[in-house]
């Protein structure tokens, strides 16, 4: 359905110094980022994490900050380095004998840094810790001292070559790495009121303002990486300063443009006679952006662009370009998207494919990508408050986010499958990147320090706010202040989800004003408001309250969890016959580990006949759930049973229970078979 944007909805998230999550569940996770996660990536970052893929990252900005420091002392005698490619990862002969000079790891090495700090400025909002922020001081010391003097601070070409600055948008990352910079510059001064790696910021952000335009003698590029449009609108938001929301708007609307900018720099793309061809799907940038209405390319950088193009709409009421923004949505979600909220199916590019290819065991659903639908849903929602956005989001975040962190904190996936074979992932090479279980560290470690800077700001997507109304989006234990006018309201959110489904809110509101909006989630049929005597209305899945509070007031909201078997649309042909199992937003699997190998021979009881019960993987609580179901017995006759082939005949089950966990919790048992989706039995 069309929709115009109406500023009356649009709603900001709420500072994260107003919230303090209580949550058991989101707590444990951010005390987990906090006090395994942050420090353990901190290691990985400067190569100090024995047996995992080596970061560089330290390593870069201290070289680059060496090189700066030779250049003010040798004047005009200083010899700058001239640019050479030596690959896309720059790996050193000798790992052990780095030299001081060079740039090693991947391009894009630098973001490794910025997304650490950002989840460290989100972290000491909720938990003060002076030795952590001494650690993060240090840190921006090193980064602030390689930016050169005209504030451009990209080590792999401060180190490698300035002459190439800019000469590959498509592929190097730079302003990738910038916008990851603006985000965690940001993070860090709203935590701590320290503004030096913001002045850093901003003075990079300068530089790429003075050479990216529309205007004659500027570059006419963009991004071939996005994550730039929605950092520059965040600096835009925090200083107000035009020039930053305009360079989001440039990047925004010159994408696409025919004749496409990714042909100068690179000539050897175009074919002879077919220089009409739409190119760049990868990049997002075969059309102008209000063109476009199916996810195409790699689905991390989809996901980012389509968030940063949801913010310019908002801040420039740009209609068709929200259009597009609602169209994109609906095509990743509604033909896209794992059950879990994975996107991405294939790991060829990490991209997306066609409507409805969903394979389960070579999917790559890159928790990057979960992680960014998760920026697209909550700015989709900052402009209208619809349930489908938050849905999504929460889908997203409790199984295709949670699932890329073991629940130490201590591995990681990439890719999150639906259905493993740990022997094809060993020897069959179409799927050599699914992994069986989680890995220390990756060389290009986009996915660690990106659950960890999501996790710790996890309170700002549950809760966003306009000028008098409080917008609950996740049910998650928290207090907060809401300020309306000159007053101040605090909420007090009691939850035991994603387990149990009652919410207690307490409201200390008189004479506010306020009004709450309460998602109903679409896994709920059914819903009940105890303890509330004011006004209600219903509109695009939220629950509306609006009266005149006392000094202090509670209610109750029941949502039912019920389990539910899931069916794919026909279209989706891996899933056919198939179901997946879920309660409340959780998705469940089977594993090896509570039901034995061959998983494929399981089928469940259609009439769904399960029991709920309290367990644990690892010493973590969860819900556990065991399904009457089925295994299916070897049909051949006995001189048959060497024979791959076998006259068919009716297949004969012995009962069995199914043990269900929940998705995130597998593989953190050791190596064993996995699988979402089961058949039914007929």
């Amino acid at each position: 359905m069309r929709r115009n944007m109406d500023k009356h909805n649009y709603s900001a998230p709420v500072s994260l110094k107003n919230i303090q999550v209580t949550d058991t569940f989101w707590k444990g996770e951010m005390e987990l980022v906090r006090k395994e996660v942050i420090p353990y990536q901190w290691d990985a970052l400067n190569d100090r994490v024995e047996g995992a893929a080596p970061s560089f990252c330290m390593h870069n900005f201290k070289a680059a900050g060496k090189l700066n420091r030779e250049k003010k002392e040798k004047g005009n005698t200083f010899i700058a380095p001239k640019y050479t490619f030596r690959g896309f990862e720059v790996l050193p002969e000798d790992p052990k004998q780095l030299k001081d000079d060079e740039f090693y790891g991947f391009v894009f090495q630098d973001s490794d840094f910025s997304k650490w700090i950002e989840a460290v400025g989100y972290s000491l909002t909720q938990h003060p810790d002076p030795e952590l922020e001494k650690i993060a001081d240090g840190a921006i010391d090193i980064v602030c001292a390689a930016q050169q003097d005209d504030g451009y601070l990209d080590t792999y070409y401060i180190l490698s070559g300035r002459d190439a600055t800019f000469t590959n948008l498509k592929d190097h990352h730079e302003l990738y790495c910038f916008g990851h910079l603006i985000e965690g510059a940001v993070a860090y001064f709203q935590a701590t009121g320290k503004d030096k790696l913001l002045k850093a910021a901003e003075r990079f952000a300068d530089y790429v303002a003075a050479n990216f335009g529309t205007e004659e003698g500027k570059l006419h590029g963009y991004p071939g990486h996005e994550i730039a449009e929605m950092a520059l609108v965040r600096l835009y938001e925090l200083t107000g300063k035009e020039k930053y929301l305009n360079l989001a708007r440039y990047f925004v609307d010159e994408r696409g443009k025919r004749p496409y900018y990714f042909d100068q720099e690179h000539p050897e793309e175009v074919k002879k006679g077919h220089e009409d061809e739409l190119r760049y799907f990868y990049n997002q940038a075969h059309l102008p952006v209000r063109e476009q209405d199916e996810a195409f390319g790699h689905s991390v950088r989809a996901v980012y662009l389509y968030s940063g193009m949801a913010d310019v709409a908002r801040l420039t009421g740009d209609e068709t370009l929200y259009g597009a923004c609602r169209r994109l949505w609906d095509n990743i979600t509604e033909k896209k998207m794992y059950v879990t909220g994975g996107i991405g199916s294939t790991h060829l590019g990490e991209a997306f494919t066609y409507a409805y290819d969903l394979p389960n065991d070579t999917a790559y659903a890159e928790t990057c990508a979960s992680i960014g639908l998760v920026f697209f849903a909550r700015r989709m929602l900052e402009i209208a408050p619809e349930a489908r956005y938050a849905n999504v989001m929460e889908r997203a975040l409790y199984n295709g986010v949670l699932s890329g962190m073991a629940l130490d904190g201590k591995s990681f996936f990439y890719v999150n499958p639906l259905e493993v074979l740990p022997e094809a992932c060993h020897k069959d090479e179409r799927k050599f990147h699914v992994k069986p279980v989680r890995q220390k560290w990756f060389g290009c470690a986009c996915c660690p320090p990106n659950l960890a800077r999501l996790l710790s700001s996890i309170g700002s997507y549950a809760y966003t706010e306009n000028e008098d109304t409080l917008f609950l989006h996740l049910y998650m234990g928290s207090t907060l202040e809401k300020k309306i006018g000159e007053k101040t309201a605090d909420i007090r959110v009691e939850s035991n989800f994603p387990w149990e489904g009652d919410v207690k809110i307490t409201i200390r509101a008189k004479d506010t004003g306020l009004k709450l909006a309460l998602r109903i989630p679409d896994w709920c049929s059914r819903y009940e408001l105890d303890g509330f005597t004011g006004g209600t209305e219903e509109k695009d899945g939220y629950l509306y309250l609006q009266k005149d509070w006392g000094e202090e007031e509670e209610f109750t909201l029941h949502f039912p969890m019920e389990v539910r078997m899931i069916a794919a649309k026909e279209a989706v042909r891996e899933d056919i016959g198939k179901v997946a199992v879920m309660r409340g937003p959780v998705v469940y699997c089977l594993e090896e580990t509570d039901n034995g190998k061959d998983l494929q021979k399981l089928l469940i009881d259609p009439e769904l006949n399960v029991t709920v019960s309290d367990g644990n993987i690892c010493g973590t609580p969860v819900k556990k759930l065991t399904a009457a179901g089925f295994r299916q017995l070897d049909t051949h006759i006995e001189k048959e049973s060497e024979a791959l082939y076998h006259v068919w005949k009716k297949p004969e089950f012995e009962k069995a229970e199914l043990s269900y966990i929940p998705y995130y919790t597998w593989a953190n048992r050791g190596e064993n078979e996995m699988q979402v989706w089961t058949r039914v039995r007929d």
